[in-house]
């Protein structure tokens, strides 16, 4: 993988896997945080009520990679690690990996569960288109009028992109720029001494 670049899924997808009665559900999501991510375990819940259990993985982050691993009532390790196994195998992250059990009346044993949450996720995973993304910073800069040849004569040679701006006698821009080119694009607004720079978690 390229420096400053990471994988994740382009759209959603989904996945099954039967053993012995039981049918396992697998279903992946493209995300970008935990608020994402509880909106879709609500959604998940309510459209197979049913179900006797909704476990999951997911992680996020391009640097410090965050997870986190859910059995949601299956035998600890048996469900939420098999599936996070998957997303890690993968080289995923900005991911939510879902699979939904209904019980068949058949206990599979600790094997037999770790295979089918694996299993299950692998299918949903195979069937995904992956995504190449660079790791970009969002900011906002804000600074006189008087300014406004000076900075977007920045904006220009950086190659930055414009998300939205207000223009006034006090103006702001909302920016996005590769992180790796972000350094130099900082110190360059630095000197504009009555710019003011904020990096936006949005």
């Amino acid at each position: 993988m390229e420096p400053d670049t990471f994988l994740t899924i382009k759209s959603d997808t989904e996945g099954i896997y039967k053993d012995r009665g039981s049918k396992f559900l697998s279903f992946a999501y493209s995300v970008s945080n935990e608020e994402e991510i509880r909106q879709i375990l609500n959604q998940v819940k309510k459209k197979y009520h049913d179900a006797r259990h909704f476990c999951f993985a997911f992680r996020l982050g391009i640097e410090e990679q965050y997870y986190r691993v859910n059995d949601d009532g299956e035998p600890s390790g048996t469900a939420g690690r098999p599936i996070l196994g998957q997303i890690e195998s993968n080289n995923l992250t900005n991911i939510l990996l879902v699979v939904v059990r209904y019980f068949g009346g058949k206990l599979l044993g600790t094997s037999g569960l770790i295979n089918a949450y694996r299993t299950a996720a692998a299918d949903c995973l195979s069937k995904a288109t992956c995504l190449k993304c660079r790791s970009e910073i969002n900011f906002k800069i804000s600074f006189p009028y008087t300014d406004m040849n000076s900075v977007m004569r920045i904006i220009k040679d950086e190659s930055i992109l414009i998300n939205e701006q207000y223009s006034d006698m006090d103006c702001w821009i909302k920016l996005t720029a590769e992180k790796k080119s972000f350094d130099s694009v900082e110190q360059r607004f630095s000197k504009l001494k009555n710019l003011k720079i904020k990096i936006l978690q949005e």
